[in-house]
């Protein structure tokens, strides 16, 4: 019975059969890398799969914990801007016009507070959308005037 060794780069032993081939063994030697590599290749794609999938996950929750900052900033600022709109309110003249317009802007600043508390940004970017939607020449219009403006305050002026 012949010895069959399970790396073909070994040579196999002779006893009982006649001299293995030089093509033969290369044939094995071959196929033992090919099999070999294919393993290597199929660690390395399952190791690039795992490490990708990681990397996905990590940016998703940075993504989250940004997003979550954000709105949490957002919903500061609408606290400050009631707190803003009460403390003028109580710190202006009652009976003049000049109370009546720090009224009014009181007003404003009280209900721009409540709005960014409670929509955040993404109620923000809601209500973005649908005016844009519903108005589309003046948004664009809009939005032409203020490219116009930064593109002037990003060139150097003429002297």
């Amino acid at each position: 019975m012949a010895n069959v060794s399970t790396n073909p780069m070994k040579p196999k032993s002779d006893e009982g059969q006649g001299s293995t081939s030089v093509a033969d063994r290369a044939k094995d030697a071959a196929s033992y890398v090919g099999d070999k590599a294919k393993d290597a290749a199929s660690y390395v794609s399952d190791k690039s799969k795992t490490m990708a999938s990681s990397a996905m996950h990590s940016a998703e929750d940075a993504a989250k914990y940004v997003g979550d900052r954000a709105d949490d900033a957002t919903t500061s600022v609408g606290g400050g801007l009631k707190s803003l709109g009460s403390t003028l309110r109580e710190n202006s003249p009652k009976s003049s016009m000049m109370g009546d317009a720090s009224c009014a802007v009181a007003d404003s600043l009280e209900s721009a507070g409540r709005y960014l508390e409670d929509e955040g940004l993404a109620g923000i970017s809601e209500d973005m959308t649908a005016m844009i939607r519903r108005n589309p020449i003046p948004a664009l219009l809009i939005a032409v005037g203020i490219g116009f403006l930064v593109a002037r305050a990003m060139t150097p002026s003429r002297s």
